[in-house]
């Protein structure tokens, strides 16, 4: 048997395999999402996030301290409110006072030299559930976007680096562009959730909030998933109002939309490893079906190969200490 081509030669040993692998990831690349509620010394679990709490902002302080030394250093920002705070229009969102502002001041004065990225949707301060003011059962995307903005520049203002309108309303970006730099913040930035679905892997991250819909479902703005050229459509609209960064979220069901977005702008591109992927792996290495650590590895370099510039994840931490550990 002749065989010209032996492309095993090149996965012979473990420094060759090092040599010519294609994707790195750098834990510079990792954000980790922190779940906010208020108190002092509160830490409250999350059943199907194993690992993943609630946490009172004195103890944000210290889990930002861990995330600092192992290098992670920009976070997202997400508060859960008890239901007493909630309304039809999210009025605690424009609270410069609430939660997410105060916890915001706290990790700024703290870690000026961290990224603090804050969510910009209403859906954490919705007696509905909703990401919008709803009407008659239907979600009102004008007076939705005017609220989204106002809660920007309180977000600018507390010392986020950038604000992360997650809500999927048309035309946000642009209107929070517009509030940002009219309010003196040019220069916090916009990382658009350009690309949202309607998912089946948002469930553990809806109960860390207590932010599930009250009624109905998503589905009239978040993205249908069997769409991919629609995501073409809005990443186009967001880099037009203003987007500094796009996001894809979830990750792992929609790789060929990360690459299909990477390759059509020149913007950072961004992908959430959302609650229901993590809370799988979590769930399978419990089980004894999988290796947690390799399922993990994997499933980043999964994301990063597909093109994500930037990933959100809950295994921030953990593939920080891997990084460390085997990165030379």
């Amino acid at each position: 048997m002749r065989i010209t081509q032996r492309p095993r030669r090149n996965r012979a040993t473990a420094a060759l395999r090092e040599m010519v692998a294609e994707t790195d990831l750098r834990v510079s690349q990792l954000v980790l999402p922190l779940f906010l509620v208020s108190g002092k010394n509160e830490r409250q679990g999350i059943s199907s996030m194993p690992g993943i709490y609630r946490l009172s902002p004195d103890l944000i302080l210290e889990e930002v301290a861990k995330a600092v030394s192992l290098g992670v250093k920009t976070f997202d920002l997400f508060p859960a409110l008890p239901e007493a705070m909630k309304d039809q229009f999210g009025k605690e969102s424009l609270n410069p006072q609430g939660l997410l502002p105060t916890t915001l001041r706290m990790i700024r004065d703290k870690f000026p030299d961290v990224t603090l990225i804050s969510d910009v949707a209403l859906d954490p301060y919705s007696s509905d559930g909703h990401d919008g003011v709803v009407r008659d059962g239907k979600i009102i995307n004008d007076e939705t976007v005017e609220i989204l903005a106002k809660m920007s520049v309180v977000h600018a203002e507390a010392g986020a680096d950038i604000v992360s309108p997650s809500d999927m309303m048309d035309g946000r970006v642009g209107a929070i562009r517009e509030a940002l730099d009219q309010s003196g913040f040019e220069n916090t930035g916009i990382l658009s959730y350009s690309a949202k679905y309607a998912s089946s892997f948002y469930g553990p991250f809806r109960e860390a909030l207590d932010s599930a819909p009250k009624f109905g479902d998503k589905k009239t703005y978040q993205m249908d998933f069997r769409n991919a050229r629609e995501a073409l459509r809005e990443i186009e609209l967001d880099e037009l109002e203003g987007a500094d960064m796009v996001m894809v979220k979830p990750a792992l069901s929609y790789l060929d939309i990360i690459s299909l977005v990477k390759s059509h702008t020149n913007l950072p591109v961004a992908a959430y490893n959302v609650s229901g992927e993590y809370g799988l792996i979590k769930a399978g290495a419990k089980a004894g079906i999988i290796d947690e650590t390799r399922a993990m590895v994997e499933t980043l370099y999964s994301i990063r190969r597909a093109g994500a510039d930037i990933i959100f994840t809950y295994f921030a931490l953990q593939m920080a200490e891997w990084l460390r550990n085997n990165q030379k």
